[in-house]
């Protein structure tokens, strides 16, 4: 079981999604100055609510790994992830470890970073497309979401592992069967890292996150 959704936050009534959140997570919301990192971090965790009423799961209780990757500690079977980015918030649920990231396709994005810290072949890739921004960010997010369904995020070094985008997207030397897909939702790339193949991304409305 995988389910993966997104949505547009930047019209979130904040005051509203402020009073549904736990006090844990509210802390985190007043830690932001600018309303639109505050409406990000509210509307990432309404959206994993979302997903998690959809499935019965009830009452979860959330710790964090080593690395600082979240699970829900009584519900051993039930996996997420999440990401956000401009407007856009993400979420996955799975019954298997599942990685995801969102990010806006800047076309001013500095791909010296790829020159450093990619691969020489990711690196070589990007350089050679007709638009080498885009083909930045298709690696960056499967590079991220891959990171991230590890538990290891930053930790696990951007150059220690290769990514293949062909016909199947993989991981060179992969012995895990690991499944990636890449979608393109308006100006932003997102990138999954799991162990099923997704072919399509739930959208929300931003007022059915505050039902």
């Amino acid at each position: 079981m995988i389910k993966i959704a997104y949505c547009n936050v930047e019209n979130l009534d904040l005051k509203k999604a402020y009073g549904l959140v736990p006090k844990n997570r509210q802390e985190k919301i007043d830690f932001y100055r600018f309303d639109k990192d505050k409406k990000l971090s509210a509307g990432a965790y309404l959206l994993l609510k979302k997903l998690l009423d959809e499935e019965n799961i009830t009452k979860p209780v959330f710790k964090t790994e080593k690395y600082g990757k979240a699970y829900i500690s009584n519900y051993d079977n039930i996996h997420f992830n999440l990401s956000h980015s401009g407007k856009i918030v993400l979420c996955a649920i799975s019954d298997m470890e599942v990685g995801v990231d969102v990010e806006y396709n800047d076309p001013a994005i500095d791909l010296n970073i790829a020159k450093n810290y990619f691969y020489n072949s990711e690196y070589e890739s990007i350089m050679k497309s007709n638009e080498p921004s885009a083909e930045f960010f298709k690696y960056w997010v499967l590079k991220e979401s891959y990171m991230k369904y590890t538990g290891l995020g930053m930790n696990l070094e951007l150059d220690s592992f290769e990514i293949i985008i062909k016909d199947r997207i993989r991981l060179k030397n992969d012995d895990e069967n690991l499944r990636f897909n890449l979608f393109d939702i308006d100006q932003y790339k997102i990138g999954i890292s799991s162990h099923y193949d997704v072919s399509e991304l739930i959208e929300y409305n931003v007022n059915e996150l505050l039902n």
